[in-house]
């Protein structure tokens, strides 16, 4: 994946590790990419293959069993992976946001929604003012939300999982954060929610100026709002294409078993089709290509060489032996 001096993020070299009882665990092993302003940016896989660790990585909020081991994440001239947590800070929550999966473990349960809008505005302008409760009822209605008045004095268990999550997500576009980061921001919800929600998300990119990094299973969700995607697979990144040159011609292996194996309501399937094998203990991966045991055009080399990403056309990289040019 090419670096430009005009993109908002340049991850390069990432390795993030975990150290456990039963040993270190590769979850972000030398991942390299690079995201663009007010672009929305699809981060893809299965579970275990280290998207979301890559989103706590850039937000530097890692367990203390986890340590970024090597790499750079540049963003706005700094190094995120070299900034002392003072400095973090002062990033985190104001120039990068995230979303959780789980609202009700991010939302006070004892607080008003009014009142916990209100302290992230106060915490993102350092100070705080009577005004704040007006920008709390803006940054509600600005998400679609209705009756917004009413929800800054209710609770958090009075308000169904969509308002909760976009409740969240207010709270984490209070400064008009630069990127936002939403992981598995629909998990639990019902099809007609999770629309809506992704549909405002996509908005929200646009009307604060904001790249979004969408981290997700659901290939249904990247195809409807993604302008680029990300493909990781064991802890590396397999493919990297815009969004509608990789669903109309996805090149590597992982990507092709991927879209196999979804539903679409475009297309007619009478069978899906399943990926053999399981996803490989990151403890001890396999050399070479991470994919090629469960791989149907795997060859000799695929098994011994770690690809490296191959140029196949503009802004679409594939890490395959399959597209190396001789």
């Amino acid at each position: 994946m090419m670096e430009g001096e005009s993109d908002l993020v340049t991850i390069s070299n990432l390795r993030v590790y975990f150290q456990t009882r039963h040993g270190t665990v590769k979850a972000v092993d030398d991942v390299g990419l690079s995201i663009k302003p007010r672009k929305v940016v699809g981060l893809v896989g299965e579970s275990g293959s280290g998207k979301s660790t890559l989103g706590f990585t850039i937000m530097r909020l890692l367990p203390p069993q986890a340590r970024i081991v090597q790499g750079k994440i540049m963003f706005q001239g700094k190094d995120l992976t070299k900034l002392s947590e003072q400095d973090i800070r002062e990033i985190r929550g104001k120039k990068i946001s995230m979303v959780f999966q789980d609202p009700l473990s991010f939302l006070n349960p004892v607080m008003k929604i009014g009142d916990q809008i209100v302290e992230a505005i106060a915490r993102s302008e350092a100070s705080k003012s009577e005004s704040d409760q007006k920008k709390a009822l803006e940054l509600l209605e600005r998400m679609g939300i209705p009756s917004s008045r009413k929800i800054l004095d209710d609770y958090p268990h009075q308000l169904s999982g969509g308002m909760r999550q976009r409740v969240l997500i207010a709270i984490a576009t209070v400064s008009n954060p630069s990127l936002l980061i939403a992981d598995e921001p629909t998990t639990a919800l019902d099809v007609t929610v999770q629309a809506q929600i992704l549909e405002e998300i996509k908005n929200l990119g646009q009307k604060i100026d904001s790249s979004v990094l969408l981290i997700t299973h659901d290939l249904g969700i990247v195809a409807e709002t993604c302008h680029e995607v990300i493909v990781m697979y064991a802890g590396r990144i397999a493919e990297y294409a815009g969004a509608e040159a990789l669903f109309e011609t996805p090149l590597h292996p992982y990507t092709a078993a991927l879209l196999d194996s979804a539903l679409s309501i475009d297309e007619f399937k009478k069978k899906l089709v399943g990926i053999p094998g399981d996803v490989p203990n990151l403890i001890n991966p396999p050399r070479g290509c991470r994919f090629h045991p469960r791989c149907t055009k795997a060859m000799p080399r695929c098994s011994e060489e770690e690809p490296t990403p191959f140029e196949v056309g503009s802004n679409h990289s594939v890490y395959c032996w399959l597209y190396e040019r001789n």
